[in-house]
């Protein structure tokens, strides 16, 4: 009888296992699709206050969901194309950076054995490359243009959008029972989002005018880097310390060249530690672990999209199967730290 029971369980086991390698290849495979649906579902749940507050003032959900699409769709199209000059201006720093390598690579040749090698073979590949980086590198514009099968992801997640803001009232109450929990989850994400939205312009701000204070070029570039990648929590900072580290290096000597790294790590552990659970509140209770792992699978996944939106499906899921932390709609704590941003 109990190896019985003992085989039934680890039947589970195994046919759980074999299901989530089979969710999670179907994920991947299927990212051209399943990436922009899910992308939109998320802009949906966030702007669902908004839409409700509209259709009770008596706007048409017809109108209101095309006004929500036209205003995300030219919020996304307007910082793509804000953060357009800050990748221009990394692929014009190119040939500073071959040549700073070369440079370092230069000074540890004494020391190293073999080094010379690939410090002659980075100064010749450094030689033409000053003319033709600019040319040869498209922009991101032209990038997203040429991408393959961009057009037909757009349209997926515009056509997505649209729908589920139209039928978003109908599609729940098809649940019966689990239209509360779902009201409740998009709430908790939407409010999260926006308290955390505020807390990443706040700190894109600070971040502008303290690299412009150093005198780092670039600075506003700098901040609006911050803000937006601040959403993507451990990684998003962490490319923006690499960033500044390498921007301190060209532009600055000695122990000034690692200053505007050091200047955004201690602005970031401030907002992170600090500033972010006091905005926020005691809203979330997820292990960092889990929250670091889910943003890592979402990148290995589907790339940027994947990381941004691994952290409000995961918030949405986290309220949706744990209904008793909410109290009146509205998340509170049971006990845990909060401990993302």
């Amino acid at each position: 009888m109990l190896t019985t029971a003992l085989s039934d369980r680890a039947q589970r086991v195994m046919l759980l296992i074999l299901t989530m390698i089979a969710v999670t290849i179907g994920l991947y495979l299927g990212k051209q699709v399943i990436a922009p649906v899910v992308f939109a579902l998320v802009v949906g749940i966030v702007v669902s206050p908004l839409a409700e507050r509209l259709t009770a003032l008596g706007v048409p959900r017809v109108a209101t969901a095309i006004l929500l699409l036209l205003v995300t769709t030219s919020l996304i199209a307007l910082l793509l194309l804000m953060v357009e000059p800050l990748l221009n201006m990394f692929i014009e720093q190119l040939p500073r950076l071959k040549a700073a390598a070369a440079r370092w690579i230069d000074t540890l040749s004494g020391v190293l054995r073999g080094i010379e090698t690939i410090s002659k073979e980075i100064e010749g590949a450094n030689g033409g490359a000053d003319a033709d980086t600019k040319s040869a590198l498209p922009s991101v514009r032209d990038a997203l243009w040429l991408a393959p099968n961009f057009g037909a992801q757009f349209f997926i997640f515009i056509g997505t959008l649209f729908f589920f803001v139209l039928t978003r009232n109908e599609i729940y109450s098809a649940v019966g029972v689990l239209e509360p929990k779902l009201r409740k989850a998009d709430r908790a994400v939407a409010r999260y989002f926006a308290a955390v939205t505020l807390v990443n312009a706040c700190l894109g701000t600070i971040t502008a005018l303290a690299m412009l204070a150093i005198g780092v070029e670039y600075a506003m570039l700098w901040g609006l880097a911050a803000a937006v990648l601040n959403y993507m929590l451990y990684l998003g900072p962490l490319m923006v310390i690499c960033g500044l580290l390498i921007s301190g290096l060209l532009q600055f000597t000695g122990a000034m060249s690692l200053l505007p790294a050091v200047a955004y790590l201690l602005l970031n552990f401030t907002e992170a530690n600090f500033v972010t659970p006091w905005v926020v509140g005691q809203r979330l209770a997820m292990n960092p672990l889990g929250v670091f792992v889910a943003i890592v699978f979402g990148l290995w996944l589907w790339g940027p999209v994947g990381a941004i939106v691994a952290l409000p499906v995961m918030l949405w899921f986290e309220v949706l199967m744990r209904p008793q932390i909410l109290s009146g709609g509205v998340p509170v704590s049971d006990g845990s730290p909060a401990t993302a941003d």
